[in-house]
């Protein structure tokens, strides 16, 4: 299995919108540049996500996209799923005839490990994601202050 770029950029443009998008819509402009994702491929990526009720869009002046529901709702795997993008890493699709039309050796093993990440990517939600990269701004934060008072310390004692 390899997630390929449409994967990804959903997640991260979908990550976006949750972060930027609670009070407003989000213009897929803004999304764009601050991602840097090509405006052109998130139109299309947008247009899969509404199709499957993951957004919604706003028309009209201060329009964009809004969740379709809470971010504790929307799991990785939705957003993934609704791009068409496989998380089945058989080479046969799950269709058991990847050795001269039989099932190989290893199916069973490829097959659970689709199973899987799969599972371990419906778990994850895009409200979880949003606290992890709150808490990691936060040590950040709490990292650079702790830096920049060692450092007037040093200043003060020299």
């Amino acid at each position: 299995m390899r997630l390929t770029t449409k994967g990804r950029y959903a997640v991260t443009a979908m990550l976006d919108l949750a972060i930027n998008g609670l009070n407003h819509p989000v213009n897929l402009n803004d999304i764009s540049e601050r991602q840097a994702i090509s405006l052109s491929y998130l139109e299309q990526l947008f247009s899969k996500l509404r199709r499957e009720e993951l957004v919604k869009s706003i028309r009209g002046p201060g329009g964009g996209y809004q969740l379709n529901g809470s971010s504790d709702d929307i799991s990785v795997a939705n957003i993934i799923n609704a791009v068409n993008e496989s998380i089945d890493v058989s080479r046969c699709e799950g269709r058991a005839n990847c050795h001269d039309g039989k099932q190989c050796l290893t199916h069973n093993l490829w097959v659970d490990l689709s199973d899987r990440i799969n599972s371990f990517l419906d778990n994850i939600t895009l409200g979880e994601l949003i606290r992890q990269n709150q808490r990691q701004a936060q040590v950040r934060e709490e990292s650079d202050n702790s830096t920049h008072r060692q450092e007037i310390e040093l200043k003060t004692v020299n």
